[in-house]
């Protein structure tokens, strides 16, 4: 049955009527722990990891990259699932509904095929051009190989999750992520150094235990669907490829892809140049970017939520609510982010140990830590202001914001702060991208206002 019922039509999802702080506690609150567990598995896998040896650590450092091509993919999807599916619940269209969750799980097994494919014949080829040998080459094929040919795990949890997210049933989500997360965290040590009868795998464990745990998560969140998610109707037997909603989904989730594939491009890069200093450097990036999760997760925990708010009230023509939404948010995102600012700048050499920080890392961490952290000043208002170009339809803004941040200015200014500098010079490049990044977001979230939304509202009045 595609029809949502009478019944449920009348009743106004609480993405319309519940009071805009409440509603963003109330539903932001089990995505941002659930991403925090996320951060905690992040971090803790990179802790076992080091403690087979700095080269394994540096090894999940350069796979970090490929790993987030594959979370790439399923979110990018994923916005286009969440922004389509909660504008269709505001406008009431049912049948829209049904396309997007229909045509949303084909692209998210199209993808899948893709990792399977890179996993199989390319990983080798990838840590040549990042000039790995030796222990971290084969420690890195190991652990990277596994992981990429049981893609579809996470990209279709994602996948999953998302529709979840979109009609405002984020508490399942939490169980979802957070039990993926647990199971990661429990086995991961079980795995590696073959605890309770099993056997040693080392870092092959560490991808035995990331798979496993993505694979629960996947499996959990399409029972929540099925069984909970009465806004959403799986029809396996009218399933029907629909190239125009198919195209809606890569109109809003495209830009997503791109920007976090070239977050993985940024890092790519950033590691060869970092590999000209020492491996331990690549070692201190990837342990900062398992750090800034912490800060980072949540706040696009809270930005998921968002997305669905701003769609749903744009759909039922709500602006006031949407314009009260988007405030609110930047208010909670900021103060997640500053908290994280303060833990770099005072606590850094105790964060680092954490990782059984050599004398050397402390050296080239603790200052890097510092600089990076001024750009989570200004970062929060432009992942905020992301979210509301993606749910309005706009992810070409948030796409050309990304591309200058990440390849037109940090990356040229990495290099040439490197040689003019040294290491030093290549963190100064993050905050100096975020303060350009703030700027055009400004300028791209004025157009919107205008063109968009005042439109919207003078069109809600006639």
């Amino acid at each position: 049955m595609n029809k949502i019922s009478v019944t449920n039509e009348k009743r106004e999802n609480k993405m319309g009527s519940m009071p805009i702080n409440k509603l963003i506690i109330n539903m932001s609150i089990p995505l941002i722990t659930s991403m925090f567990i996320q951060a905690f598995y992040n971090t803790v896998d990179s802790f076992f990891v080091s403690k087979i040896n700095e080269e394994a650590l540096t090894a999940v450092s350069m796979s970090f990259p490929a790993q987030n091509l594959m979370i790439s993919a399923g979110t990018g999807i994923g916005i286009g699932i969440t922004s389509l599916i909660a504008r269709y619940l505001g406008a009431k269209d049912s049948k829209g509904i049904t396309k997007v969750v229909h045509n949303g799980v084909f692209l998210g097994i199209l993808n899948s095929i893709l990792f399977i494919i890179f996993g199989l014949f390319f990983t080798k080829f990838y840590f040549e051009f990042q000039k790995a040998s030796g222990l971290i080459k084969e420690y890195g094929l190991q652990y990277l190989t596994l992981c990429s040919v049981f893609s579809f795990a996470i990209i279709m949890e994602i996948t999953f999750e998302r529709m979840l997210i979109a009609s405002g049933k984020t508490f399942y989500t939490m169980i979802t992520q957070s039990t993926g997360a647990i199971i990661n965290i429990i086995f991961d040590p079980i795995f590696i150094f073959g605890l309770f009868g099993f056997p040693k795998m080392g870092i092959v464990g560490a991808s035995v235990a990331t798979v496993l745990g993505q694979t629960i998560a996947m499996i959990l969140a399409l029972y929540f669907n099925i069984k909970k998610n009465h806004e959403v109707r799986f029809a396996l037997k009218k399933f029907k490829i629909d190239f125009k909603t198919i195209l809606n989904i890569y109109e809003i989730g495209f830009p997503s892809i791109i920007m976090q594939s070239t977050a993985s491009f940024l890092i790519f890069q950033l590691n060869n140049l970092l590999s000209s200093f020492s491996t331990t450097a690549t070692a201190v990036l990837g342990i900062y970017f398992k750090l800034q999760s912490f800060v980072v997760l949540p706040v696009f925990g809270l930005n998921n939520s968002v997305i669905s708010i701003v769609s749903y009230n744009y759909g039922a023509g709500k602006i006031k609510r949407l314009i009260q939404a988007i405030k609110i948010a930047n208010v909670y995102a900021f103060t997640i982010m500053f908290f994280g600012f303060l833990l770099c700048q005072f606590i850094p050499e105790m964060i680092l140990k954490i990782f059984d920080a050599s004398d050397n890392m402390l050296a080239i961490g603790i200052p890097a830590l510092r600089i990076i952290s001024f750009a989570f000043l200004i970062a929060p208002f432009c992942i905020v202001s992301s979210g509301t170009f993606q749910a309005l339809g706009k992810g070409n803004f948030s796409l050309i914001i990304s591309l200058v941040r990440q390849l037109i200015v940090i990356l040229p200014l990495s290099y040439l702060f490197a040689k003019i500098i040294g290491i030093n010079g290549i963190w100064l490049a993050f905050p100096i991208s975020e303060i350009v990044a703030g700027v055009l977001t400004v300028i791209f979230l004025k157009k919107l206002y205008n063109n968009d939304i005042m439109k919207r509202k003078r069109k809600k009045h006639k």
